[in-house]
């Protein structure tokens, strides 16, 4: 996105990729790939220049109203917390559902056991436990949470590779 300053004031905002007229001139859609900073400049152009937008996850996001800095256009953006026990709930969810997304590939290694009276590999029993323990200190963490901002902060959760997995040289 470009912004055209008249005045030092931003005149007109325009999307890259999109024709418009600035001082009645018509210009191209692919006008801002091709001209040079100097024909940019020239008609008063400069780059606008976006924040990072926090988790919508967490947060209600609106976009703050775009700021001429004298040399970008600055657009930030206001966040608003969402309710903490529902960003927790929705966050224990998504931690039980990872879970147990992963631990079901390998549920048929119990069934088999339990219906033949066989066992588990051992190191398999190990890892199915270790994702179940992973998921419960996450669980911990996350309802151990005060704040939206500590709950965003949390490191997403660093799930064991099951016992067969080769990883890449």
């Amino acid at each position: 996105m470009f912004a055209i300053i008249s005045n030092g004031v931003i005149a007109l905002l325009v999307p890259a990729g999109t024709a418009f007229e600035w001082d009645s001139i018509q210009y191209p859609q692919n006008w801002c790939n091709l001209s040079s900073p100097e024909e940019k400049a020239a008609i008063g152009m400069v780059d606008v220049v976006y924040g990072s937008q926090p988790s919508d996850v967490y947060y209600w996001i609106s976009q703050d109203a775009p700021v001429y800095t004298g040399t970008v256009v600055e657009i930030n953006y206001t966040a608003t917390p969402k309710d903490l026990a529902q960003c927790q709930t929705q966050a224990v969810d998504a931690t039980n559902a990872a879970a147990y997304s992963i631990l079901l590939s390998s549920d048929w290694m119990v069934v088999k056991a339990v219906e033949t009276g066989g066992t588990v590999a051992p190191a398999w029993n190990t890892w199915r436990q270790t994702i179940r323990t992973q998921a419960a200190d996450y669980v911990a963490a996350i309802n151990a949470c005060t704040t939206v901002a500590q709950l965003a902060a949390l490191p997403p959760v660093q799930w064991a590779n099951d016992p067969d997995y080769v990883g890449t040289p």
